[in-house]
């Protein structure tokens, strides 16, 4: 009986060793993901488990049927705009072209804030009627960590607004004679960015 207690001790250490890789198979994402947790035996088809092992990997693994995976906030932060945001801009967005005419607020015609602010009433949010007055509203955003649907705001002391939409650009009214167009951030004064 001695003689076999090694090879059975190695037996156990392999089976042992084998149902862990199964369990961390099972939570690590790949190309044969399923196909791995839907047949755990094909591992280690022809190990012989003592009977207590299969139920404590049971009770100690609990079944998984899709694997998760917990990204950085960073990544999320930079792409996820708020669904909010993500439809002023789509609003904002609806009338480029349409001309520029100073106090007006739609829908055929805007200045920068009344851009803004019939954007984002299109969507429940009622924001200030001035480039002024907005820049002191929601949340300080740094230039860095733009999402679409920020405000962003131009010039010392604050006088225009547009709307972020992505890739360094904003959609905006910008001055008489030229329509609602999209432009670049980097060709106006930043002065901030604020999240509503």
């Amino acid at each position: 009986m001695s003689k076999h207690m090694p090879a059975l001790a190695t037996r156990f250490a392999i089976t042992a060793t084998a149902a862990a890789a199964a369990a961390l198979v099972g939570v690590l994402p790949n190309a044969t993901d399923t196909a791995v947790r839907s047949t755990p035996e094909a591992a280690a088809p022809d190990a012989a488990v003592p009977e207590a092992a299969p139920v404590e990997a049971a009770r100690a693994t609990p079944a998984r049927t899709t694997p998760t995976v917990d990204l950085p906030v960073r990544h999320v932060a930079l792409s996820a705009p708020s669904r909010a945001g993500s439809a002023a801009v789509s609003h904002a967005m609806s009338k480029l072209g349409a001309p520029y005419r100073w106090g007006a607020a739609g829908p055929s015609a805007f200045d920068c804030s009344g851009l803004v602010s019939w954007a984002y009433k299109k969507v429940g949010v009622s924001l200030p009627r001035t480039s002024r007055a907005m820049s002191r509203v929601g949340t300080p955003v740094p230039r860095s960590a733009l999402r679409p649907g920020d405000l962003v705001f131009f010039y010392t002391p604050v006088s225009h607004v547009g709307i972020y939409i992505g890739g360094g650009k904003v959609v905006n009214a910008s001055q008489p004679g030229t329509p609602v167009k999209v432009s670049n951030i980097s060709g106006m004064p930043f002065h901030s960015a604020r999240r509503v």
